[in-house]
């Protein structure tokens, strides 16, 4: 059986190196909003809210995971909307 747009979206998002893509932004953006949301308990020497955290990190990398999926799946949908020209003779004779 053939496979779906969705299922070979999929399938190219969740590969290796889509995945080492969005997992290099998981950690900038990731390590940036840490900073800027508990930047303060770091300095002062508090403790972490370590879910607060783990969400931070996990967020970026479901955003660029997810634009990759969509960005593969409408890549797709392109294709197989393009119609193949036909050859016309224009030549009169």
């Amino acid at each position: 059986m053939p496979e779906t747009i969705r299922q070979s979206a999929l399938r190219q998002a969740l590969s290796w190196p889509v995945s080492r893509r969005s997992l290099v932004v998981m950690v900038v953006v990731g390590t940036v909003l840490n900073l800027i949301n508990q930047g303060d308990a770091l300095l002062s020497g508090a403790g972490i809210d370590w879910p607060k955290a783990v969400l931070t990190y996990l967020v970026p990398f479901c955003v660029a995971s997810y634009g990759a999926y969509t960005a593969f799946g409408e890549a797709a949908k392109r294709r197989n909307r393009e119609v193949i020209p036909t050859c016309v003779d224009t030549d009169p004779l």
